[in-house]
């Protein structure tokens, strides 16, 4: 079955940097849409960024652009998202979805939470 784990979340001071990963299993990686997206009490899922797998490219919310960015490490089915220049407005759980989103649609951004099947169970992010 498809699982995929995240790790690397945590407190950091505004300003400082945390890098999220992503490990996916039980399926086929090469053919997949990784998604982040957080969420904060009250609040709909945000998507913030993604990455086609099988293609390489990247897609970044407009609310974050220049300051997160993601990558991957496909020999490890592993996607990273790089968190820099954190906000206090960043504060949230981060999760990692993924489905068989075609390529354009994945980097161009045209997906939403419910496009998405497989998500992780979330990491805490707190800036302060």
């Amino acid at each position: 079955h498809v699982q995929l784990v995240e790790s690397g979340g945590g407190s950091v001071q505004a300003g400082g940097s945390l890098k999220l990963s992503c490990v996916a299993s039980g399926y086929t990686y090469s053919s997949n849409c990784m998604a982040w997206f957080r969420q904060v009490p009250g609040k709909e899922r945000e998507g913030v960024a993604a990455i086609h797998v099988g293609v390489g490219r990247t897609y970044v919310a407009d609310s974050v652009k220049g300051r997160f960015t993601s990558s991957q490490d496909s020999a490890k089915n592993t996607v990273f998202l790089q968190m820099n220049d954190l906000k206090p407005e960043d504060t949230a759980t981060y999760y990692c979805a993924t489905d068989s989103v075609g390529a354009f649609d994945c980097y161009s951004g045209s997906w939403a939470a419910r496009t998405f099947h497989y998500w992780g169970q979330g990491t805490r992010v707190t800036v302060s």
